[in-house]
């Protein structure tokens, strides 16, 4: 009775997101009815101490500080200095401005480590160079979906931070662990912008402007431009990765390294902080309430019995740990079309990890295939959150059909990567074996 009455947590969750009740207190209000209804009071004492877990993570400390980050480099106008320059690099390229919006993306996501917020910003900047220039729509919604997605796998992403406690993973190493498939995930959106655009011109017309300095000039003014963001992406970075500093203790860095290239670009203000930290509030809430009502979804369906039934039925299918992997990631990816992917996290990790160790597949590997699902079930409908956060800074021109038909091809890109990894493990592997020989 208490294993089908752990499952019946899911069907109640998905009426209460689709009835439009966020994903925070979907998750919490489901919880609370079906742990009251199993265990009494002790659901509160539950609550109460997921609370505290939640609220003293040294790791969860650092999400706020990254947003933080990300807000101030926004704000100070540092992006757009960033996009301007690019683009006088690439605008000679066939869809120069979406491959400039594809590298700011790259950047940003480095720079935040939150995938809304780098397809809002970077949306903002290119979105109206793209329409002024008479891109195809598709072409446009596709671009900055896909590019805005590359925050959930390019590092320091804050799923990452997320997922890699849950896993029983280091933060460090998953962190390396995703670099190179996000590296390789934006070259394979410029390349397919470049090559699509060069066979059907009508995509995105040459854009006709005044001659522009030499080559070598351009080179020197851009990378004066790119010299200080990426340095503080690199300090941050590395000093995760090589263990010089705690994911915490580099975001804090990331943060007084943000502020001071606000004040070279003089742009440091107290109404810039404070509009920065007004919008790191509210990110940093909505994540650290999906995160809260995630791990009382969580801990409620694992006191239930619900996680050692789901080992026991995956167990049960008569396959090998190849396929087994792959029914898991099937899973996360359908999920990932209705749920939140915090939320996803939450319910699958626990479960799928113990099970896919045992039978010898590598954790770390595993992370990094996950949040390369997790990335395409972002782009893909029905909710697609991508083309929800697109279509709140995208003109009235752009259909909702449009944006739907422009991520296609992007999606169709992450999956051969999801594949090519899940080939060749090395790619998730290799980095961090290096960083880390003695783990």
């Amino acid at each position: 009775m208490s294993v089908y009455f752990a499952f019946l947590m899911f069907p109640v969750l998905a009426v209460f997101v689709f009835s439009g009740i966020p994903v925070a207190f979907s998750l919490l209000s489901t919880a609370l009815v079906f742990g009251m209804f199993r265990f009494g009071d002790v659901a509160i004492v539950q609550v109460a101490a997921s609370l505290e877990r939640l609220t003293t993570s040294y790791a969860v400390a650092a999400i706020p500080l990254f947003v933080l980050m990300g807000a101030i480099i926004e704000s100070s106008g540092i992006a757009a200095r960033i996009f301007d320059n690019i683009y006088v690099l690439t605008r000679r390229l066939p869809g120069g401005v979406a491959v400039g919006a594809i590298i700011l993306c790259t950047i940003f996501a480095a720079a935040s480590g939150i995938t809304g917020a780098t397809e809002s910003i970077v949306g903002i900047l290119a979105v109206p160079a793209m329409m002024r220039y008479r891109y195809d729509n598709r072409l446009i919604s596709g671009t900055i979906c896909a590019g805005g997605s590359l925050g959930t796998i390019i590092p320091p992403s804050v799923l990452a931070i997320i997922l890699a406690p849950v896993a029983g993973v280091q933060v460090g190493d998953l962190m390396a662990g995703i670099a190179v498939p996000g590296l390789i995930l934006s070259v394979a959106y410029i390349v397919f912008i470049i090559v699509s655009v060069w066979l059907f011109p009508a995509l995105a017309p040459r854009e006709n402007g005044p001659r522009q300095a030499g080559l070598l000039k351009l080179l020197f003014q851009t990378t004066l431009s790119l010299l200080p963001p990426i340095s503080l992406i690199v300090a941050v970075l590395g000093s995760i990765m090589f263990g010089i500093a705690t994911t915490t203790e580099a975001a804090a860095v990331g943060c007084l390294g943000a502020v001071f290239l606000a004040a070279t670009n003089r742009r440091l203000t107290l109404k810039m902080l404070w509009d920065s930290a007004g919008r790191a509030m509210i990110v940093s809430v909505a994540i650290v309430s999906i995160l809260f009502g995630g791990m009382v979804f969580s801990a409620v369906f694992i006191a239930s019995g619900g996680m050692s039934s789901a080992q026991t039925i995956l167990l049960g299918f008569d396959v090998s740990p190849g396929w087994l992997l792959a029914i898991v990631l099937g899973l996360g990816f359908m999920l990932g079309m209705v749920l939140d992917q915090i939320s996803i996290i939450f319910i699958v990790i626990p479960i799928a990890t113990p099970i896919l160790k045992m039978l010898g597949i590598d954790p770390l590997y595993f992370c990094v295939l996950f949040m390369l699902i997790l990335q395409t079930s972002y782009l893909t409908p029905p909710l697609a959150p991508a083309i929800f956060y697109f279509r709140a800074i995208s003109p009235p021109e752009i259909k909702l059909t449009q944006m739907y038909a422009g991520v296609v091809p992007f999606i169709a890109i992450q999956i051969l990567l999801t594949v090519f990894v899940a080939m060749y493990p090395e790619l998730a592997t290799y980095l961090p074996s290096i960083l880390y020989p003695l783990r």
